[in-house]
């Protein structure tokens, strides 16, 4: 049954290969490269082979802006009926891209592969090189996504952090004033279920962000202060921290300047503690545009575990949280808490269990609270055997979402099995 599973998983990240990159899934639902899937993808190939593992990132990395700014999708293919396109956005460095970002995986998910492989003589300069390119990003996402110097960087799209419907953006989307006379075609909602996908007023407002960004031609120096949308996330920082710490490793192993990166982590360390209410025991978001705290009991809120704070009391305090997120269903962890009053358990990023969000979950877990770690993995592998390779899951019967053979979660089911910390 493991082996053959294994097999499975490695078929879905085959069958869904193009020379270079992988696209999520195998139908016409999202038919370009997006960023942080191909993250997770890249250490799904890395357990079978590695040159595909490292083919994925620098094919990324050929579309990043000469700023640094690395695009949340490529678009390879022109020939496409997704929306908004290639010609939509108008932009791109060398290939045609979106003119936004996505959460900042790539470097925590290279010290993952170079930790676990041997790496080659001639493999090293190709290294050196995805490095350097990684250290320009981060550089680009300090100075334009936090030019007043706070140790926190923002998001200007819902989209930008992975989680696009989440209740999380409902106040800031409320705020957007749709275009008037706003034409576009959507497809998703024609090859997936509708009531999986986010709503039509949702897209209204995703495409008024988009269009306003495009009119001020994606300048980063102008958008921190003009953007529609300006959002302190604490998934999307959390995981930029940890990006941080594993990046100043990489840097050092190549003896290459982080003095500067290293301040930053400092201060966004302070500033991210901040953002937790100590009343509540949560953390929250805040929306620098309409100047208001965030509220929202969403499962990203935890990525800060994968932040690994030096600060244990506010660790555990999260845990004890953590285990109440969904504790008497059967899978973990819905999206959303479910008792909240937005929570949909099939639409979307609205209450399904991504297998994503537990593995970033797991890998925080893992040097806190090792017996409830193994109990997310178990939990996590048990669903994909039963159910498939889905994008996304019902946390009450485990029924499968969306798009099937789901690369990411071939990728991250594999590295799950693999992960030595396994308790069977």
């Amino acid at each position: 049954m493991r082996e053959n599973l294994i097999e499975k998983a490695k078929k879905v990240l085959l069958g869904n290969k193009k020379k270079g990159f992988t696209l999520p899934t195998n139908n016409k639902l999202y038919p370009a490269q997006w960023k942080w899937d191909s993250g997770f993808i890249a250490l799904g190939y890395s357990h079978f082979n590695l040159k595909y593992a490292l083919d994925e990132i620098t094919t990324l990395l050929k579309g990043q802006w000469k700023d640094g700014m690395i695009p949340h999708i490529l678009f390879h293919d022109l020939n496409t009926n997704y929306y908004p396109n290639h010609s939509v956005w108008n932009c791109g460095n060398k290939i045609h891209s979106s003119g936004i970002t996505q959460p900042p995986v790539l470097a925590i998910i290279l010290k993952k592969i170079l930790d676990k492989n041997k790496i080659k003589v001639n493999e090293k300069t190709k290294i050196k090189l995805i490095i350097k390119k990684l250290k320009k990003y981060h550089e680009w996402l300090i100075k334009y996504r936090d030019p007043r110097n706070t140790g926190l960087v923002s998001i200007l799209h819902p989209w930008e952090s992975g989680y696009d419907n989440s209740p999380l953006w409902d106040y800031s989307m409320n705020e957007i004033k749709v275009e008037k006379n706003l034409k576009y075609k959507r497809g998703d909602n024609k090859v997936i279920n509708p009531e999986y996908r986010p709503l039509d007023e949702d897209y209204d407002r995703y495409i008024t962000i988009k269009n306003h960004l495009r009119k001020n031609k994606y300048n980063p120096k102008k958008l921190y202060n003009e953007s529609m949308f300006n959002v302190v996330d604490v998934g999307f920082n959390s995981i930029f921290l940890k990006a941080n710490k594993d990046l100043i490793e990489l840097l050092k192993s190549f003896n290459l300047e982080h003095n500067n990166l290293q301040k930053f982590i400092l201060k966004s360390e302070n500033q991210i503690e901040k953002l937790f209410d100590t009343r509540k025991g949560v953390f929250v978001n805040y929306d620098i545009k309409n100047r208001k705290k965030i509220i929202v009991p969403s499962i990203t809120n935890y990525f800060i575990l994968f932040a690994d704070l030096k600060n244990q009391l506010i660790n555990k305090k999260i845990i004890k949280n953590l285990k109440n997120h969904n504790q008497n269903e059967k899978y973990l962890f819905s999206s959303i808490k479910p008792n909240y009053g937005k929570f949909e358990e099939k639409r979307y990023w609205r209450g399904p269990v991504w297998i994503n969000c537990n593995w970033i979950i797991y890998q925080g877990l893992k040097n806190k609270d090792k017996k409830f770690a193994n109990k997310i993995k178990e939990n996590t592998i048990t669903l994909i055997k039963k159910n498939g390779f889905y994008e996304y899951y019902s946390f009450k019967t485990g029924e499968a979402f969306g798009a099937n053979n789901f690369s990411w979660t071939a990728s991250l089911f594999l590295d799950l099995i693999f992960d030595k910390n396994r308790t069977n």
